[in-house]
């Protein structure tokens, strides 16, 4: 009888201990990772100049057309495989990029892609919406301004 009544004891004491407060942390347990959201930086595309060579530039008020006509050439030639001058294709499209970006960003995005899409917050969205870093086609700035050029005209 005594080892029933023993054995009944140790068990409910078992269960007892089994029971208690699992809100306490267990000084064994790994501490748990902390998920840390990215800070999203809202950014005035309009004020926004991108990360590359280019810190300003003036667009006279009449388009230049022969730098437009050296741009579109430069454009079909390096561009035209992703860039699709009216419609999304494997990148954006051009057309209207100057009332939704600065002409310094986009010159710098032409330039320095790979750096854009790492340190600046609009193309790295681009990249996420995209799926696919823009190639650095080595465009000379001189290139990259008539490429500019022709997208005033579209």
């Amino acid at each position: 009888m005594r080892k029933i009544i023993l054995s009944v004891f140790v068990l409910s004491l078992a269960v007892l201990v089994s029971c208690g407060d699992k809100t306490k942390k267990d000084s064994t347990e790994a501490p748990k990772e902390e998920v840390v959201k990215e800070e999203v930086v809202e950014v005035d595309p309009m004020q926004n100049k991108g990360v590359g060579p280019i810190t300003s530039v003036t667009l006279a008020a009449e388009v230049d057309q022969e730098l437009a006509k050296k741009g579109a050439e430069v454009y079909k030639q390096m561009c035209s495989a992703c860039h699709k001058a009216e419609k999304k294709f494997v990148g954006p499209a051009p057309k209207g990029i100057l009332e939704r970006r600065t002409p310094e960003w986009v010159m710098n995005m032409i330039l320095n892609p790979e750096v854009m899409v790492k340190e600046d917050p609009i193309a790295k969205a681009l990249l996420a919406e995209y799926l696919s870093p823009m190639s650095n086609q080595n465009l000379t700035e001189e290139q990259a301004r008539a490429v500019l050029e022709y997208f005033r005209t579209l």
